[in-house]
């Protein structure tokens, strides 16, 4: 149990893929692939192999004496001008894993994975290969997707050995292991932990998301002849919305399974200094781990929308974006990750995720539980991103005690 080899491989490979702005090892280009390549040669130490699946994920396999298997990893890939440790400390400390049961055949299988393209920064499309191996990717929704040099997904996909037509085969290969268990370390992107001077955190479930654009219409005017009880005023009713948004996700939140709503995207027409805005258009998230406060939130949503556009004379078009169910994760392993971390740290804080990760994808094929280690300031997907040391250690060595937790808990099952 190595947690500063974990450390070592962590820092090796930040030199050779991160520039002074950050990580760029961005899906299916180059920098990526090097990233991939290196380790290979780390995999090729243990004497294993690695093989690629129809969507792209690399695959290694320490066979045991059972084919029942426990699935471990995460993803190399980073969003540019990324941190050192988002993805990629799951997939080096599920490394250290292998290495731990290689020198004795372990009593079950063990399947390190490298999901391909978990941020979908490049194309927009996020867990893009582990939904294909859950089955769950459209082909269709995604086949015209362009990045900002205007590549194609499907150009950068056959660059990189992958058709887009045969991606979801993937989920035959997925479903052809006797999978019994996925276990993912991560960092946790937020200031949860920190705020509670834990190190590491035992995670419930990903959060479920409603997201959605509301299109407020009402009619552009004068800003100077245009009396304000007599405006129809599009943006006046998006802020009018924003805000009770805001007190929707407070009213709905609860200890230990916070909700939160954010509006990232507004627009106004026509963007001229001297009138008023006939259109806006805002973008609204919403994310719970409770699939009915979920569910509540999106109908006040809706209710304070319609009153908005009442109060201010102008219609409002709902068009949904994507929505995802939330994903708890489960229960025995759970409480076999609460025992590890509390083991290793004395303590073992709860808490969901509001990112995504690849384990919601496979929470419908197989018992999942993820592991959290501290964000220094909260932050992540910046060359900021970081864990103090002394917390990294704890959280990887607490990880790699649910490894062995888990396989001697499939073993006996």
């Amino acid at each position: 149990m190595n947690a500063q080899r974990v450390i070592d491989d962590l820092r090796e490979l930040a030199a050779r893929t991160s520039t002074a702005d950050g990580a760029q090892r961005l899906a299916w280009g180059p920098v990526w692939r090097e990233a991939r390549d290196w380790f290979r040669g780390r995999i090729a130490e243990l004497g294993l192999g690695v093989d690629t699946d129809s969507a792209g994920n690399n695959w290694v396999a320490l066979p045991g004496a059972s084919t029942k298997t426990v699935i471990v990893g995460s993803h190399l890939d980073s969003v540019p001008n990324g941190g050192w440790l988002d993805g990629c400390l799951g997939v080096m400390a599920a490394l250290e894993a292998l290495r731990m049961h290689a020198a004795a055949k372990p009593a079950v299988t063990l399947k390190l994975v490298d999901w391909a393209d978990e941020e979908g920064a490049r194309f927009g499309r996020s867990l893009l290969g582990s939904s294909a191996a859950a089955g769950s990717l459209d082909i269709d929704m995604v086949r015209e997707l362009t990045d900002r040099q205007g590549t194609r997904l499907v150009d950068a996909l056959a660059e990189n050995g992958v058709s887009l037509e045969r991606m979801r085969d993937a989920h035959r290969e997925l479903k052809a292991i006797d999978a019994r268990a996925y276990l993912e370390l991560h960092i946790e992107q937020g200031p949860v932990l920190e705020s509670m001077n834990k190190s590491t955190g035992v995670v419930l479930g990903t959060f479920g998301v409603e997201r959605n654009t509301l299109r407020f219409t009402g009619q552009a005017a004068h800003s100077g002849s245009t009396p304000i009880p007599m405006r129809r005023d599009a943006f006046l009713a998006a802020a009018q919305t924003a805000l009770e948004c805001r007190e929707i996700a407070k009213r709905h939140s609860r200890p230990g399974a916070g909700v939160v709503c954010t509006v990232g995207v507004v627009d106004v027409e026509p963007k001229i200094v001297t009138a008023v805005p006939g259109v806006c258009e805002i973008s609204l998230d919403q994310r719970a781990l409770d699939p009915d406060a979920l569910a509540a939130m999106l109908r006040d949503a809706h209710a304070a929308a319609d009153r908005a556009a009442r109060d201010n004379n102008v219609a409002v078009e709902w068009r949904p974006l994507w929505r995802i169910d939330p994903r708890p994760f489960d229960t025995a392993l759970v409480g076999l990750c609460e025992e590890a971390v509390r083991e290793e740290t004395g303590d073992a804080p709860r808490l969901p995720s509001g990112p995504l990760h690849d384990a919601a994808e496979m929470v419908p094929h197989m018992p999942v539980v993820m592991m959290f280690a501290c964000s220094s300031n909260g932050l992540s997907h910046c060359k900021e991103e970081d864990t103090p040391i002394p917390h990294l250690e704890k959280t990887i060595r607490a990880y790699l005690r649910l490894v062995q937790k888990t396989v001697a808990h499939v073993a006996n099952a």
